[in-house]
């Protein structure tokens, strides 16, 4: 709460009001010209792209998609904080609907689609020896936060044993990161025997293939970041890695990833570096180069 102006800072708002809707409340704030000292997030349970984009073009700060996790409000509160003064520019000019441009969007899912057909058989097989090798499920599922902090699930074939995010903590000090937002940990005790080949392989990132096609991710941008890591990057000089879209490949990956000497500044420094320079021919170049970097140096 703002002592001062005995306002609240941030108005979680129903967009179905018993006598209207989200956008009549924000037009009030606006007529007492309160909306520039509050966030106003709109919350829905209906994901309709006709109130995204009304909702943008009165200048609300935010929309939510019910139902959501406590944590997720955090997390993206803290992102909005922080890139509200980003630049100077306004709210309305930062948290428009993001949308991958079309004709990447249109790549993807071609590229995405076909690839899916043609190597279903093969998922299939990866599945089963999967099955085969350690009990618990095929797919690893969790929740990422990508493009403009858009957090959603984010698939992988299982390459360690089944409660491996339980023992995350006690393999801190083994982190190739040192003092770092991100994690990776090499010679992980947790990866299964065929986990390992999958991982060096990049197998194991095929089903995200799935999460291009839905339109989740790119084929080229940012990784998407498990929270842990990505609440750590919501300051004003990494918060820009977020208006990349997601990527299954980018910059890092095909610069210096799986090497044991990247250093988490590097990582970073690349995140934004593509993210202030992302265009089609950027794009294009990753691509290419991601099929000399698919398998890694390192265990890790």
């Amino acid at each position: 709460m703002n002592s001062k102006k005995r306002i609240p800072d941030i108005m979680l708002c129903d967009f179905e009001l018993p006598d209207g809707d989200a956008f009549a409340m924000f037009l009030i704030l606006k007529e007492l010209q309160l909306h520039t000292a509050i966030q106003f997030i709109i919350l829905s349970s209906t994901d309709n792209n006709e109130i995204r984009k009304k909702a943008h073009f009165l200048g609300v700060d935010d929309f939510f998609l019910l139902p959501l996790e406590a944590k997720e409000i955090q997390y993206r509160l803290q992102y909005i904080s922080t890139a509200k003064v980003i630049d100077g520019r306004p709210a309305d000019e930062l948290f428009e609907v993001p949308r991958i441009p079309l004709f990447k969007r249109l790549f993807d899912i071609a590229v995405s689609g076909t690839a899916l057909f043609i190597l279903s058989p093969f998922l299939l097989l990866i599945a089963l020896l999967i099955k085969l090798d350690s009990p618990g499920p095929v797919l690893y599922i969790s929740r990422r936060a990508g493009y403009n902090y858009k957090i959603f699930k984010f698939y992988k074939f299982r390459s360690m044993r089944i409660n491996a995010d339980q023992e995350l903590q006690r393999l801190t000090d083994l982190n190739q990161y040192n003092n770092s937002s991100f994690i990776k940990i090499k010679n992980d005790p947790r990866i299964t025997k065929l986990g390992a080949f999958l991982r060096n392989t990049s197998l194991d990132e095929l089903p995200q293939l799935f999460n291009v096609l839905q339109g989740d991710m790119s084929l080229v941008g940012n990784r998407p970041l498990p929270l842990y890591e990505a609440e750590n990057l919501t300051t004003d000089e990494w918060a820009l890695r977020f208006m990349a879209p997601a990527g299954i490949t980018g910059l890092w990956q095909v610069t210096k990833r799986g090497q044991e000497n990247m250093t988490d500044l590097e990582r970073k420094n690349l995140d934004l570096q593509y993210a202030n320079n992302q265009s089609y021919l950027m794009d294009y170049e990753i691509f290419m180069k991601t099929f000399s970097a698919l398998r890694q140096k390192e265990n890790v």
